[in-house]
């Protein structure tokens, strides 16, 4: 079992030892008396003659008495202790869940993190000499902390900085990253995993080959959370007016019924906006729907929806939404007299705000960024806006897709019903007169195929969808069927939910977060809920932000000749990571062994009491010997002493 000093510090009491041993051969200053004799004081009389203010060291007991409990008070501050048990491995793994449930409070003080922070620590002191260990991080994604290392220092210095994340924990990239980085080396390996056992991937345990331990932190807590968000526009069924309505799940995980109030307020706004009670049954699942009426400086400002009182896991007592733009979505068409049966089918729309420009002015037209822009009869290389729609385009390159030969009287077999531009609509008895091949990029691009080639196709980028019609409408019989019309209001929709949206991707912790921008931009400056600021590359019209760890507003801005921004809420809305009652790890049917952290902390034996207790105990024995009276030998009686003898005054002469 090594001894270990949990805190060296406490040896610099021995500095003491040195102003001990000056006080024990300093002089004494002594006073000037008149005495008859001096022959009684010759020692003391060469020590006054002596130039030097320093004797020599005489031993004596009480030097030793005081110096020996000196010495055992200093090892005590310094706290030694050994193992109780010790990490057998060559080369161990500590693998720390830093997933959201891993912020949750802790009864006895602190969160579920620091007490994993804790015990990782107690793993990499029980190394056994010339092991060394590596620290990994396992969040969404798996991240080494440390590389192997032996120094203890380098390593407690990994996991210091590991925090808990606002994201689902993916335990198994962890583990895989573990077992590979350990399989290629000679000698026993072992994995130690540090988690709090609300897994959201219970299985990754069956993967593991090497041999591992795993140590629990924390304990079975009741909390309630937001599990989904959903903001939307609608119609208030009261005033008949536009209103805005917040879709809420809360979930509650508790034994014992609980009393919440969810709140619904605008970003940097303390002032409710709507606020709903609810009481909530053990394991319930309740809707809630909170709903105010927007003002035009509402729109595309955040929105927090709030639990209270808070409970052991805040960071899902609250999610983030945003105000809806409205259903007003501007569409441009180019050129302005544009094809007249695709103007009618827009303005079927009373939604749709239509507006005409020439195609040599696109650029400099102002067109508004997340507009629907439509083009008939040409395919530009550069095209403001947001999605695209292309009608009867020459042929040649035209986007991802090429423009081909004519087809006399092509014949529709098919078309992508799972598209949402293709929803709710059938393309049969649609007759046309001609068109032109289109050549796509990907087996899923195709839209609408005939027996002779592509008629219609998906020609968007990232940041950008795009669709491709490869004939004159006019040209055939399908304006006058209601597949048009609702092709139409289907495209109009998709580019109103990119929107409503501003991302091309999920707005979920945990997951890269894609940002559409123009395409002339080649940066924008993310700043996250922590008020740090990151440069994220753009390209193409789409900038990707992938490290989005924390639930909050992240407001993306981007320069140039159309500068903007955007702010999206992230949300965490977990249901497996708010949960944070313990469940039983098995592998292979069986129960895993669980050690509890408290007990890793427990398995140090402390010697620092006994080792007071005997500085204690020579502190008493000083204070005996100082105190002591002096013994006299046996057979010795106290006599008078002697005078002088004096001389008669006769035997003088």
């Amino acid at each position: 079992m090594p001894l270990s000093l949990r805190f060296p510090w406490g040896l610099a009491l021995l500095g003491l030892l040195l102003p001990l041993v000056v006080l024990y051969i300093l002089k004494v200053r002594r006073e000037r008396r008149l005495v008859a004799s001096t022959w009684l004081w010759a020692q003391a009389r060469r020590d006054l003659m002596a130039k030097s203010p320093f004797r020599r060291l005489v031993p004596q007991v009480p030097l030793f008495l005081q110096a020996l409990a000196l010495i055992l008070l200093a090892l005590a501050l310094a706290s030694p202790a050994t193992r109780g048990g010790a990490i057998i491995g060559d080369h161990v793994a500590v693998v720390v869940d830093t997933s959201a449930s891993m912020s949750a409070a802790a009864p006895e003080g602190g969160r579920r993190i620091d007490l994993a922070k804790r015990a990782a620590k107690d793993v990499l002191a029980s190394l056994g000499p010339g092991s060394d260990a590596m620290v990994v991080e396992a969040g969404a994604d798996a991240r080494i902390a440390s590389p192997l290392d032996r120094d203890r220092k380098r390593l407690e210095a990994a996991v210091d900085q590991l925090d808990a994340r606002d994201v689902e924990g993916n335990l198994g990239r962890a583990l895989a990253i573990a077992a590979d980085r350990l399989r290629q080396l000679p000698g026993s390996k072992r994995v130690v995993i540090v988690t709090d056992g609300a897994l959201t991937d219970p299985q990754s345990l069956e993967t593991l080959s090497l041999p591992f331990d795993v140590i629990r932190v924390g304990q079975t807590q009741p909390n309630t959370a937001i599990v989904r968000l959903d903001v939307r526009d609608g119609i208030s069924p009261a005033t008949k007016r536009p209103e805005v309505q917040a879709f809420a799940l809360v979930a509650h995980h508790g034994a014992q019924p609980r009393e919440v109030f969810v709140t619904l307020r605008l970003r940097n706004v303390a002032e409710p906006l709507a606020s709903r009670k609810l009481v909530l049954k053990p394991g319930e699942r309740a809707p809630v729907v909170l709903a105010f009426e927007p003002t035009a400086g509402d729109r595309d400002a955040g929105l927090l929806v709030e639990l209270s009182p808070s409970d052991a896991m805040p960071r899902d007592d609250v999610a983030f939404g945003r105000v809806p733009a409205g259903r007003t979505f501007p569409v441009v068409l180019a050129p302005a007299g544009g094809n007249p049966w695709v103007q009618r089918a827009l303005l079927a729309d009373p939604d749709v705000q239509l507006s005409g420009v020439a195609l040599d002015q696109l650029a400099t037209a102002g067109v508004p960024p997340e507009a629907l822009v439509v083009i008939d009869g040409a395919c530009p290389a550069s095209v403001p806006g947001g999605d695209l729609l292309i009608l009867n385009p020459p042929p040649g390159r035209c986007r991802t897709a090429v423009v081909g030969e004519p087809i006399k009287l092509p014949t529709v077999t098919s078309w992508a019903e799972a598209d949402p531009r293709l929803r709710f609509l059938t393309l049969d008895g649609i007759v046309i007169s001609s068109a032109r091949r289109i050549e796509t990029e990907g087996p899923s691009d195709p839209l609408v195929r005939a027996r002779e080639g592509t008629l219609i196709s998906d020609i968007s980028v990232p940041g950008r969808s795009g669709t491709l019609v490869g004939f004159e409408v006019g040209e055939s019989n399908w304006p006058l069927k209601v597949s048009f019309v609702l092709f139409l209001r289907n495209v109009v929709e998709l580019a109103r939910t990119h929107r409503a949206r501003g991302i091309t991707g999920p707005a979920k912790t945990g997951q890269p977060l894609s940002v559409r921008v123009p395409p002339d931009v080649d940066s924008v400056m993310v700043v996250g809920p922590d008020e740090r600021e990151l440069r994220v590359p753009a390209r193409s019209g789409l900038a990707v932000v992938p490290d989005v760890t924390r639930a909050g507003f992240y407001f993306v801005s981007w320069e140039g000749p159309r500068a903007g921004s955007v702010l999206i809420p992230a949300n965490l809305t977990s249901e497996l990571e708010s949960d944070l009652t313990v469940r039983e790890l098995s592998r292979a049917g069986s129960p895993v062994a669980v050690t509890a952290a408290e007990d890793v902390q427990d398995a140090f034996t402390e010697w620092a009491w006994l080792i007071a207790l005997l500085a204690l105990g020579f502190v008493v024995l000083d204070a005996v010997w100082l105190t002591r009276r002096p013994s006299r030998g046996k057979g010795t009686l106290e006599q008078a002493p002697l005078r002088p003898e004096r001389r008669a005054s006769g035997d003088a002469a």
